[in-house]
């Protein structure tokens, strides 16, 4: 009976133990800092950094904080809340990227253990975040050298305006090349045109096209049947994560 007990016992997965979440205002904005288990502030080596736009979203309806747990070496995740001028804040805008390098990452630094290289530092986001979080990158490749982008929105143009179509796309085109790597997944389904004129799968597949050819590190997924929603970001969240931490 007792081998038994333990033959089953040892049959059955491990849990991985729960990060912390712990929310606070930090340098005027509300975030959420996850945590790993048995975080250590103390540690030589800092712990990686994930950055996730619409921090709230990705915690309620996306699972990201399961996702992490399931790591098995956690980076520290800030969740950001765009919820006040998301636009204002995600559709290309140098104000807000600059305030992501020089205000709120330094100031995240202060109070947690995470990494000042570019290429332990992931931005991540759906939609207008998932072009956020490159706008920010290209912004500022000192501070954030990897992007996952869901369904981002580069059929934007600058400053949260719609022309000139696909403005962060001609940005990459013409600059020299950026320390920087991408994930970028977009359903299959996405073939909806948006106000001016784009069709939005189109505009990730020439982004998709302009990084590959100056030379960039890019895994792009086209996911079958999957539409613009949230069930598609959440299924994909984990294969997203688990590209940069595995």
């Amino acid at each position: 009976m007792i081998r038994l007990l333990l033959i089953v016992l040892l049959a059955v997965p491990l849990l991985a133990a729960p990060g912390r979440l712990e929310r606070a205002t930090i340098a005027g904005r509300p975030v959420a800092v996850y945590t790993p288990a048995g975080y250590d502030a103390s540690r030589k080596a800092p712990y990686d950094l994930i950055v996730f736009f619409d921090g709230d979203n990705y915690i309620e309806e996306l699972d990201a904080v399961k996702v992490l747990d399931a790591l098995p070496h956690p980076p520290v995740a800030l969740f950001v809340d765009n919820s006040a001028d998301r636009l204002g804040d995600l559709a290309n805008h140098r104000k807000f990227a600059d305030y992501m390098a020089t205000e709120l990452i330094p100031a995240i630094r202060v109070r947690w253990n995470i990494t000042r290289d570019p290429a332990h530092a992931t931005l991540a986001g759906f939609s207008a975040g998932g072009l956020g979080a490159a706008y920010v990158a290209f912004r500022h490749p000192e501070v954030f050298g990897n992007v996952i982008s869901e369904s981002g929105a580069f059929w934007r143009g600058n400053e949260g305006t719609s022309e000139p179509a696909e403005w962060l796309t001609e940005q990459f085109k013409t600059s020299a090349r950026l320390p920087l790597k991408f994930y970028i997944d977009v359903g299959a389904a996405e073939a909806h045109r948006v106000f001016n004129g784009v069709v939005f799968i189109d505009a990730n597949r020439r982004l998709r096209d302009v990084l590959k050819a100056k030379g960039y590190s890019v895994e792009y997924i086209e996911v079958p049947g999957a539409h613009h929603e949230p069930g598609h970001w959440k299924r994909s969240l984990p294969a997203a994560i688990g590209y940069y931490f595995r």
